[in-house]
């Protein structure tokens, strides 16, 4: 009679450890001594160390990655707060303007000081008749979409276009925040640009523009603003 065919596996001496240890996974709970004399490879130096010092080790890691990731949240929420207070002092001069002229003083003294963007423009654009070809050119048309999306748009902005808002200024900019003005009687775009082309990306937070440019919106509408281009 024939010999049963032995897996030979099961006396690997890898595999009867690791099933053992899958078996009893509280091992080193009853054997405590057995857990600092563990060895494991050291990375690329070659050595050893024991369990417990690389146990020590990840636990250094996982505490400097949390302690970054805290360090850039409470960083992220300074930021905001400050951003939040310059929002309130800009609404309250606001308030106080009785012109179409002194809401756009305020607003560009505000933004240029306050939150050291290099330039700022206001416009306006006709909405008592559909825009005609012949009155306003293809640039300004996109920005008149741009305006129906209601939303706000960051990011690098084509030559013509940063020509187009900012005039000669535009061709120093590498980046802007367009925020649209929508109303009653009232359709425009409050632009911000910066030299630095980090400063306004397409992945940053728009909260703070949004109200912004509702508060830009409602003053202007409070002030009946209406102008053609």
């Amino acid at each position: 009679m024939s010999k049963p065919v032995v897996d030979s596996a099961l006396y690997d001496e890898r595999a009867i450890t690791l099933n053992y240890l899958e078996q009893h996974p509280d091992l080193l709970l009853h054997y405590p001594g057995l857990l600092a004399k563990l060895e494991i490879p050291h990375g690329h130096k070659g050595g050893t160390i024991s369990l417990v010092e690389r146990q020590i080790a990840v636990l250094r890691d996982q505490l400097d990655n949390e302690r970054r990731r805290l360090l850039y949240l409470i960083e992220r929420a300074r930021e905001y707060e400050r951003l939040t207070s310059q929002l309130h002092r800009l609404t309250t001069q606001l308030i106080l303007a009785r012109t179409q002229e002194q809401a756009r003083t305020v607003i560009y003294a505000a933004l240029r000081h306050e939150f050291h963007v290099d330039a700022v423009v206001l416009k306006l654009f006709p909405v008592s008749d559909a825009p005609s070809t012949n009155k306003i050119d293809a640039t300004i048309q996109s920005f008149l979409e741009f305006v129906d999306r209601d939303r706000c748009l960051c990011g690098p902005l084509n030559q013509e276009q940063f020509v187009s808002l900012f005039g000669a200024e535009g061709s120093e900019l590498q980046s802007a925040a367009l925020i649209p003005l929508k109303g009653a009687h009232l359709s425009g775009v409050l632009a911000i640009g910066s030299r630095d082309p980090e400063r306004f990306t397409v992945d940053m937070a728009t909260d703070v523009l949004s109200y912004l440019g509702a508060i830009t919106s409602a003053k202007l509408m409070e002030l009946n603003v209406s102008c053609p281009l």
